[in-house]
C-alpha cells in the first residue's frame, strides 16, 4: 500500500513542498528522492523582444526557491522573480544556469533553442 502523505497541516513546522514535519527540504540526501524528473530550462521572448530564462519543475520549499533565485540574481547581475513556482531570470542565461544547477546535483533538460 502506498504511503499517505498529508496535504495540509496546522503544524507550523509542516512543509507543503516535502509534506513533512519537520521540513527535510534543506537535506541534500533527500534532494534525489524529491526530484524524480529533470528540471526544465527554457527561454521565452516577450512581446517587446526582451526575454526570460525559466526553471520549471523544481520541487523545493518556497523559501529555498527564493534563496536560490537571490543567489542567481546576484551571481548573474540580473533581475528575476518567481511566478507560480517557476523561477524566471531576465535575459538568456540558459548556459550559466545549466552549469550551476548541474553543479548542485540536479538533472537538467533544455527545452527549445
Amino acid at each position: 500500500m502506498a504511503e499517505l502523505k498529508p496535504v495540509y497541516s496546522t503544524d507550523p513546522a509542516f512543509c507543503p513542498a516535502c509534506r513533512r514535519s519537520p521540513c527535510t527540504c534543506a537535506d541534500p540526501a533527500q534532494l534525489k528522492k524529491r526530484q524524480p524528473e529533470p528540471l526544465r530550462l527554457s527561454f521565452q521572448r516577450g512581446a517587446k523582444g526582451s526575454g526570460v530564462t525559466k526553471i520549471e519543475r523544481l520541487i523545493m520549499h518556497p523559501t529555498l526557491k527564493e534563496k536560490m533565485l537571490s543567489d542567481f540574481k546576484r551571481r548573474f547581475g540580473c533581475g528575476g522573480t518567481i511566478k507560480d513556482g517557476v523561477l524566471e531570470l531576465q535575459g538568456d542565461r540558459r548556459d550559466a544556469v545549466e552549469v550551476e544547477l548541474k553543479a548542485q546535483g540536479y538533472q537538467v533538460k533544455r527545452i527549445g533553442g
